[in-house]
């Protein structure tokens, strides 16, 4: 997973790869497992960034929003490429 900040502060992007974690994971002990941290540490953290857990099932908000945000994102990152009469995407790793 490719996270692009938006400016060197420190506190936006640990909130940023917080609020990654949890929306890839789903939970927090699954996302705390991906940053590496305790869940109490991400649990600090979630309460420090005011990042909005358990998400609401409904709305801009939601879980299916934030999954559908983040399938936006990778197919964004693929390209077509044209084999014969049909279009296929291809992924295309980005360096």
């Amino acid at each position: 997973m490719r996270l692009t900040l938006e400016s060197l502060n420190l506190a936006a992007a640990e909130k940023k790869l917080c609020d990654e974690a949890l929306t890839a994971a789903g939970t927090i002990v699954d996302a705390a497992r991906l940053l590496g941290i305790t869940r109490h540490a991400l649990k600090r953290r979630i309460i420090k960034h005011q990042i909005e857990w358990p998400r609401p099932k409904f709305g801009p908000n939601s879980l299916a929003a934030a999954q559908a945000a983040q399938a936006a994102r990778v197919l964004s990152t693929q390209t077509p490429s044209v084999t014969g009469p049909t279009a296929t995407l291809k992924a295309v790793p980005r360096d």
